[in-house]
């Protein structure tokens, strides 16, 4: 549209030239009679200099000719183009007689020097005045409406009546005019649209407006059907394509995502064929545009072959350089072509981004240092705005916040563009306090935000957990109208997302009234996140491929963080096929996201084929996503030696990896493993990080190691809710209740506050020792004092806690009392308890079993605890009867065992085994250990045989329980180490018995883990004090 205006004007003051140099008896009907050759006509024709208006002013009034319209006319056309636009004024108030052509040059005036109020006031004083406006006061006219946009659309549409009376109606230039002021005033499209179709010989410059008019609104397609209806109906000579017309499209091209390159090198072909390729301004919109799309060589040649550059040409390359962040590459062409072509302002704002884009960020604010030296020494710093705020943007970016703060304060002049660059760049900075603080001075100051200042604000929000002010600015925004703006809606939904408002999110989200595939990534990302919501990211997934928007590595990663959570294998399946599809297969984050869904999924076999193609793409998220599967999976040495392979290559280890493989090694309670690990994490001087100390007390409390685990809490620098909660869980594992409740006591003092996975441990301290009314009163505190309330763990819990204190009437009366059904955990633990009761309330134990086979019916568990219940109280009818029922379930129990961690491997055990290379030993060792703890006193307890036989076979069934094979292993073993023992079932108390007799006989401690807890055995004693 720019050119079309250039052309108007121009046409316009040339014409009027031409008018003014007619004779001077035929531009006026009032005139003294003189000689022309008074005054030098061809001297003043075209003249741009003040002196030569100066002169002609003199001139006109020594001679009397003021009443010379011609020569007036003349006058004032000088001091328009010199933009002198008060003395034109003045002198056009004093003419006594004025024609058409002196209105027309001062309005034409007044809209090439932007004073377009000016322009419109002294269009109707024409009107006013009984003239008939000519053409070209019509044309300055409507540019002057345009250029103040909707404020002047009324005036604009009266003078389009005014033109439909004339004999302009179907002129050419002013139909031209028309369409962009409509398009500039109205922003409808259509409008322009119906003067382009009345218009009834079209010419090259009537296809270039209205190709123009959708280009400058970015509708591209409707441009290039308008591009090919012109080469289609034209005449080659009519209605031939121009330069205007190839730097309209070629520069629309470029706001296509998906199409816009396969279009951008089928017009490259058509400029090549039409002979434009050598223009200035086609190479400068074609090298700017394939530089967007990073195609940047064939930017380069296009660049080399043209004739003529100049800065905007070498601007547009620059950009393309620094947006495929080849920073340094943008400088060297800026030095090579300084003093090629005219640099102007915007040739350093260009080049001060560029530096952002450097490899090392602090060489490119050395560099950008550099030039703001160049620029303050040349005092070219405070010509424009633009530089400025170039170089609070470039220290920002070069994470130089403080100089870009400095240099903001010491601006003269501020724009939004300048409040913009420092809210952000405070906000990249992670200055966040501070950014929301420059916000609100810039709303001080009476600066309306924009979209990027806001959306910086409600990132700052989101980041600082603010979620009362980001509403604030919400509401600010609706009243702005900058709600409408996707990006701005898109920073809502994320400050929501991070916020923990998905309530908010969603309404955010189907309010908008348009989506971009930020949208779309942000929405399926939250819910993705969002345990509850997991299946309806699947569900917007597919909303969103239905929809036809293009998918890109975000949204790959946010599906499959979905899928993982869910294990959905098949749907995985196809989402990988679909990566392959979109060719980002290769992309380091999709790779680290398939490994942690085949992980999840148990397809380690998966998970191995892409980290070996990974190859030099492997990262820490790579390395840590492999040794989490294999932990998920149990592979617990594969794991390890993963980590070993780290240390071998040089990987940093990060506070992740060493956390992750602690929380295995706990899990299998594998010591030395975890004390490798500990010696690794001391290494990689991540011993105080409090992630990794967290995770070193959980893994030495579930050793066995407490005293480890105590001594390593008290010595952490730091402490989260991680840290208390491992070590109060430990101490209640490890039967030290009152030692937890203590620790409790001073989290407390020390201002953490519990949390729901504190309560579990505290409540679990006091069931292992029996305060039933310490655990109710912490039970209470819950809701009553820390607004938490109770989970299902937690009733589980209690029902523990009276389980054992023997109190079965109570459990009922809780579990009526609960506000959700109960689930297994608490059945299953009704029915332990019930046991211990030796099938006492059999009752309620047959309503629990009945819940749980309901609930779980191919679970052995269920049926087994309903069997130990009948046989604990000698119901031996019954216990076939819940046999039988296993059997017609067709599952089958689990074996117990027991294995203990020796220098040549893990040995495992199950009842009267038969199958490890040294039973002879191990049973000989163990006739002598049973003989000896029964002459101190040991009696079997055959209580705990739950079979239907003669007491001496009940005997010898107990005598040959796994655990009392393992610890007869290790004592063939010589060694005055403490013996460590895990079960993978809960312990039996004729086994618990023995274990006390067997330490006081051989001196040595004994640790036992079962699947409750830990038992240490020592002198005689167990730590459980044998409540348990």
């Amino acid at each position: 549209m720019i050119p079309c205006y250039r052309r108007l004007l121009h046409n316009s003051t040339h014409a009027l030239s031409t008018q003014l140099a007619l004779h001077p008896y035929n531009s006026s009907h009032h005139h003294l009679k003189f000689s022309p050759l008074h005054f030098d006509h061809h001297r003043y024709q075209n003249s741009c200099c003040l002196e030569d208006a100066h002169q002609l002013h003199l001139q006109i009034y020594k001679t009397g000719f003021t009443y010379d319209v011609f020569w007036c006319n003349t006058l004032i056309n000088i001091y328009v183009r010199i933009g002198n636009l008060v003395s034109a004024q003045k002198l056009f108030d004093e003419m006594p007689h004025k024609n058409l052509v002196s209105w027309a040059c001062l309005v034409t005036g007044y809209a090439q020097n932007g004073m377009s109020d000016e322009a419109g006031l002294l269009f109707k004083g024409i009107i006013s005045a009984g003239l008939s406006p000519n053409q070209y006061a019509i044309g300055s006219a409507l540019r002057a409406c345009q250029e103040c946009g909707p404020t002047k659309l009324k005036l604009g549409m009266e003078i389009h009546g005014l033109i439909s009376k004339t004999p302009y109606a179907s002129d050419m230039v002013l139909s031209n005019v028309l369409m962009s002021m409509y398009s500039q005033c109205l922003a409808s499209i259509d409008d322009a649209r119906r003067v382009f179709d009345d218009i009834k010989l079209k010419n090259s410059t009537s296809w270039n407006s209205i190709i123009s008019v959708y280009c400058h609104w970015g509708d591209a397609i409707s441009a290039f059907e308008l591009f090919s209806s012109m080469q289609r109906e034209g005449t080659e000579l009519v209605c031939r394509p121009t330069e205007y017309t190839f730097c309209s499209l070629v520069t629309v091209v470029c706001s296509l995502v998906d199409s816009g390159l396969n279009l951008l090198e089928q017009m490259l072909a058509r400029i090549e064929k039409s002979g434009f390729l050598q223009d200035l301004y086609v190479g400068s919109a074609l090298v700017s545009g394939f530089s967007r799309y990073g195609l940047i060589d064939c930017a380069k040649l296009i660049f080399e072959q043209m004739c003529d550059r100049n800065a905007v040409t070498m601007n547009g390359l620059m950009v393309g350089l620094a947006r495929q962040h080849q920073g340094e590459e943008a400088a060297k062409i800026f030095k090579e072509m300084k003093d090629l072509v005219e640099i102007n302002t915007e040739s350093y704002a260009v080049l001060l981004s560029t530096f952002t884009e450097f490899t090392n960020l602090r060489e490119g604010k050395r560099k950008g240092q550099e030039v703001h030296a160049y620029l303050t020494r040349n005092a070219l710093v405070g010509v424009r705005i633009s530089i400025g705020n170039a170089l609070v943007s470039m220290y920002a970016k070069c994470n130089a916040i403080d100089n870009a703060w400095s240099f903001f304060q010491l601006m003269p002049d501020r724009d939004i563009v300048s409040w913009n660059s420092m809210i952000s760049g405070l906000d990249h900075n992670e200055r966040f306090e501070e950014a929301v603080a420059c916000f609100h001075t810039m709303r001080r100051n009476g600066m309306v935000p924009s979209n990027f200042s806001v959306i910086s604000a409600l990132s700052s929000c989101a980041s600082l957990n603010w979620i009362k002010l980001g509403r604030q600015i919400h509401s600010e925004t609706i009243k702005w109208g900058l709600d409408l703006n996707v990006s701005v809606s898109n920073a809502l939904l994320t400050l929501y997302v991070e916020t923990d408002n998905m309530d908010e999110c969603r309404k955010m989200f189907f309010l908008m009234p348009e989506y971009d595939r930020v949208s779309w990534n942000c929405f399926i990302g939250a819910l993705a996140t969002s345990e509850a919501s997991v299946l309806q990211a699947i569900k917007y997934f597919l909303k969103m491929m239905q929809a036809g928007w293009k998918l890109n590595r975000v949204t790959f990663i946010n599906i499959l963080a979905a899928v993982s959570s869910l294990s959905l294998l098949e749907m995985g399946h196809q989402i990988h096929a679909l990566i392959l599809k979109y060719s980002v297969s290769d992309d380091n984050t999709i790779e680290n996201a398939l490994l942690a869904f085949y992980g999840k999924c148990e397809r380690m076999e998966d998970c191995e084929i892409i980290f070996s193609r990974m190859s030099e793409r492997r990262d820490e998220v790579s390395w840590n996503s492999m040794i989490s599967g294999y932990i998920h999976n149990g592979i617990l040495h594969k794991a390890m030696d993963l980590v070993w392979l780290m240390m071998q290559r040089g990987q940093r280890l990060d506070g992740f990896t060493l956390a992750t493989v602690l929380s295995a090694c706990a899990s299998v309670a594998t010591l030395e493993r975890g004390m490798e690990v500990h010696a690794c994490a001391i290494r990689a001087c991540l011993e105080s990080d409090v992630v990794v100390g967290s995770a070193l007390v959980d893994m030495y409390s579930k050793c066995g190691k407490i005293d480890y685990a105590s001594r390593f809490f008290e010595l952490m620098p730091v402490r989260n809710i991680y840290s208390w909660n491992s070590m109060i869980s430990g101490y209640a594992r490890h039967g030290h209740g009152q030692k937890a409740l203590k620790l409790f006591t001073q989290m407390k003092q020390h201002g953490q506050s519990p949390d729901h996975v504190t309560f579990v441990g505290v409540l679990s301290a006091c069931s292992h020792v029996g305060l039933v009314d310490e655990g109710f009163k912490h039970f209470k505190s819950m809701s009553e004092l820390y607004g938490l309330a109770p989970r299902i763990e937690h009733f589980s819990c209690m029902v523990d806690l009276l389980g054992r204190a023997g109190d079965i009437k109570k459990i009922e009366d809780l579990i009526e009392t609960m506000p959700m059904d109960p689930n297994v955990l608490i059945w299953r633990t009704v029915l332990g308890a019930c046991c211990r009761a030796h099938g006492r309330n059999t009752e309620l134990g047959q309503r629990a079993a009945k819940m749980l086979i309901k609930l779980e019916p191919q679970n052995a568990v269920n049926y087994v605890l309903l069997s130990n219940m009948h046989a604990a109280g000698g119901k031996w009818e019954d216990v076939a009867e819940a046999r039988l029922a296993m059997r017609k379930a067709a599952v089958k129990k689990e074996a117990g065992c027991s294995w203990v961690t020796m220098k040549d491997g893990v040995h495992v055990f199950v009842a009267a085994d038969q199958t490890h290379p040294e039973k002879e030993k191990i049973y000989e060792k163990l006739k002598e250990i049973t003989n000896k703890i029964r002459e101190a006193g040991y009696v079997p307890e055959t209580k705990y045989a739950l079979y239907d036989l003669e007491p001496e076979n009940k005997e010898e069934l107990l005598s040959y329980h796994s655990e009392k094979l393992a610890i007869a292993f290790v004592l063939t073993r010589k060694s005055e180490l403490p013996i460590r023992i895990m079960k993978n079932l809960r312990v039996c108390g004729d086994c618990h018995t023995a274990f006390k007799y067997i330490s006081k006989i051989v001196n040595r401690q004994i640790i036992l883990r079962d699947a409750n807890r830990f038992h240490h055995f020592d002198g005689g004693i167990c730590s459980c004090g044998d409540y348990w």
